[in-house]
């Protein structure tokens, strides 16, 4: 039976483990090469890594550290931050990441999806579209924003992740800055706006707090990438920091049940 992925999202901020609400006031959580040995532990289904800093300071990927990732990780690995060549993405590749994964260049230059997946392979070329809702008296919807939400994109979300799959994704990640952080809970509404349009493999990332959370997501949209960053490296209401992940157990039975419903 084809099932949910369930995948831990890290952040890295100068180089260590952080953890944002609305994408602001990065909060340290630990060293990620610990985080990584501990999810191989925990067999989690795969992971990914984002650096929040590579595209707002305009640097290249940290290749020193994607190395030592790499040298951890057991499970399927996605990383993302300062990718804007077919070069630089190919070297990660080469490094043993699985995907890659893009967000303000693929917009600027949805070509470049193309370039890549020529080189690397389609499955491993991953956009990431940061959500956010738009703002103002009369304001509707939503909007796409880049560099850590300073920038927004004016064109329509939904138009721009289709162009961004025809282009050369092969897989959209789409992670909700109003609910990073929140622990309350996925938007469902944005996560079935795109799930509908989509053909290829699609993650939801933002707002899960619980396991239930979860199981509310898969319910409502079915087989996806169900992605989270508190959820898996906070513990009870005050948020002390202990890395966790579902067992199997957990995830078989959240599976089942969402699916069922999802079914109906």
């Amino acid at each position: 039976m084809l099932r949910p992925r369930i995948i831990p999202c890290l952040l890295i901020h100068q180089g260590g483990l952080v953890k944002t609400q609305a994408f602001q006031s990065p909060k340290y959580v630990g060293d990620p090469i610990n985080a990584v040995k501990i999810f191989n532990e925990k067999e989690s289904d795969e992971l990914i890594v984002l650096d929040i800093d590579a595209t707002v300071n305009d640097i290249e990927p940290n290749f020193s550290l994607i190395t030592k990732l790499t040298a951890e990780c057991r499970m399927p690995l996605c990383y993302g931050g300062g990718i804007k060549t077919v070069a630089q993405a190919s070297r990660i590749i080469d490094l043993g990441v699985e995907k890659v994964a893009i967000s303000s260049a693929a917009i600027t230059n949805p070509g470049l999806l193309g370039e890549i997946a020529a080189t690397i392979g389609r499955q491993s070329v991953v956009v990431v579209l940061d959500m956010r809702k738009r703002k103002g008296l009369f304001a509707k919807g939503y909007e796409v924003c880049t560099h850590n939400a300073r920038e927004a994109y004016k064109g329509d979300p939904v138009e721009l992740a289709l162009q961004l799959q025809d282009a050369g994704a092969g897989e959209v990640i789409i992670n909700s800055v109003d609910c990073d952080g929140e622990m309350k809970g996925y938007d469902l509404d944005l996560a079935k706006q795109f799930h509908k349009v989509l053909r290829v493999p699609t993650t939801f990332l933002g707002g899960a707090g619980s396991l239930e959370d979860i199981g509310q997501l898969v319910g409502a949209v079915g087989v996806v990438g169900a992605a989270a960053g508190s959820l898996f490296v906070f513990k009870g209401k005050y948020r002390a920091v202990l890395i966790n992940y579902p067992t199997p157990a957990q995830k078989e039975h959240i599976c089942r049940s969402a699916l069922s419903r999802y079914a109906v």
